[in-house]
């Protein structure tokens, strides 16, 4: 599709097909993201659950780190859109060079941090023994690919936000096969266990962000990143950090509050942390047409709003709530249905029977608010895409720290139910961060642009 016609569409086309001609690009790259982590996981457990289990632990710290590049990513996508809804594309060329060097110099900074942190911190979460030393092992070299990543992220907001989700998920599926060709390479014939895996990833994603930058740097869009005489304008700088700052600590703070949450799981047995971290991945996967809406809408709402065409990003955000809640439905029924058999493909090492067992019990809990977490994707794009990332940061924390983290210590003290109190947790605190979202929307407070200063 042609830049015209790709804004025509975003600003006056039908609005079904709209998110759909967004939104299914992002879905089948966010499944392909989610299928190599589920190979990397399938090729992990082959060598034990504990080792599995090491993966899952690691996750939130790893997360804490590129937090602040999925925040810059946010505010990539959520300004240039604006942007270029109000065709200011010279500002937009000059918002995305800041945006490359600023992820670029915090993602070297944190990719240092983290190597040298990641023993203190695994043993500050309870990793000891087996699990503690898998972990480090795994953890410290996943740090090494975090400048990749956050270059990466740059290139996908930047496509984004032009409306061009094709090329971002062509490059990524490509990656994908590269790691999961180099998965069992490094795992099995290179014999280096779980520092294979890491190190396959570690290798992809350096090859789709190299890619991604010649791309963005040698194709014809609408935005174009110059670095040449490059210096750092505080202007743009301040308006970049008021929309990635909210967003960063936000995710952040999902993080975080998931490093504690696996600090209490861990504390059930190397079973329950890799039951978590296996049902984690399989929902991820089914919810990716609903994160797809929820990402699309991102875009949709920022180019609308920039034109101010406010009644159209009410359109859009109604109309994405029926497609996810009607994508949610549809994949909470087929896990509810196939539960033992799903499960059982997923997890095949030979002291996985604890690991299974608790893995049912939790993908049935879950399942039930799988809508919920469509919802919560589809609020999470219009706050987003408006630039009011406070507001979703609210709901990232809110749903942690607030409600699932309290009630998950009071059944692990006040009850004797186990691991299941763990998974209602999980599952109530998406229905009270929903509500908290609608009550957010109907207040009309998000609809105020923001827009930056020193741009005009």
């Amino acid at each position: 599709m042609e830049v015209k016609e790709r804004k025509n569409l975003m600003l006056n086309g039908d609005m079904y097909k709209l998110i759909i001609t967004l939104s299914l690009p992002i879905m089948i790259n966010n499944l392909i993201q989610t299928l190599y982590n589920l190979a990397d996981g399938v090729w992990v457990s082959k060598l034990g659950s504990v080792q599995f289990g090491a993966i899952s632990f690691v996750w939130p710290v790893n997360f804490l780190f590129i937090s602040l590049g999925i925040g810059l990513s946010i505010a990539g996508t959520s300004l240039l859109s604006q942007l270029i809804g109000a065709s200011k594309y010279k500002e937009a060329n000059k918002y995305a060079s800041q945006l490359i060097v600023m992820s670029l110099i915090c993602s070297i900074c944190f990719a240092i941090i983290g190597y040298i942190v990641s023993p203190f911190v695994i043993k500050l979460m309870g990793g000891t023994g087996a699990l503690g030393e898998y972990s480090n092992i795994y953890l410290k070299i996943t740090f090494l690919d975090m400048p990749f990543t956050f270059l990466f992220f740059n290139f996908n907001s930047i496509m984004n936000a032009q409306g061009n989700t094709v090329t971002p998920t062509i490059l990524s599926a490509i990656s994908a096969v590269i790691n999961v060709v180099l998965d069992p390479i490094f795992i099995f014939t290179f014999n280096m266990g779980i520092a294979g895996a890491a190190i396959a990833t570690l290798l992809s994603k350096a090859i789709l962000a190299i890619a991604g930058l010649y791309v963005l740097m040698n194709s014809s869009t609408r935005i174009k990143p110059n670095f040449k005489n490059f210096k750092f304008n505080k202007d743009i700088i301040k308006s970049i950090v008021d929309v990635a700052l909210p967003s960063s600590i936000g995710q952040s703070g999902s993080a975080l509050g998931f490093i504690v949450l696996n600090s209490f799981i861990v504390s059930y047995g190397n079973a329950t942390i890799a039951a978590f971290g296996m049902v984690n991945r399989i929902t991820s996967l089914i919810m990716q047409p609903a994160m797809g809406v929820g990402s699309a809408l991102t875009s949709i709402v920022g180019q609308n709003l920039g034109c101010n065409q406010i009644d159209r990003v009410k359109e859009a955000f109604i109309k994405s709530l029926k497609l996810t809640v009607s994508f949610s439905i549809v994949g909470c029924v087929f896990l509810i249905w196939k539960d033992k058999e799903i499960i059982n493909f997923f997890i095949q090492s030979r002291d996985s029977q604890e690991v299974i067992s608790q893995g049912i019990t939790y993908l049935q809990y879950i399942s039930f608010s799988m809508p919920l977490m469509g919802i919560f994707s589809v609020l999470q794009g219009i706050f987003q895409g408006s630039g009011h990332t406070k507001y979703s940061m609210a709901m990232e924390i809110g749903r942690l720290w607030f409600v699932r983290l309290p009630m998950i210590l009071m059944f692990k003290y006040f009850t004797t139910i186990g691991p299941s109190g763990i998974w209602f947790s999980m599952s109530f605190s998406n229905l009270i961060v929903c509500l908290y979202g609608f009550a957010i929307y109907r207040k009309n407070s998000w609809q105020a642009k923001v827009i930056a200063s020193g741009i005009n």
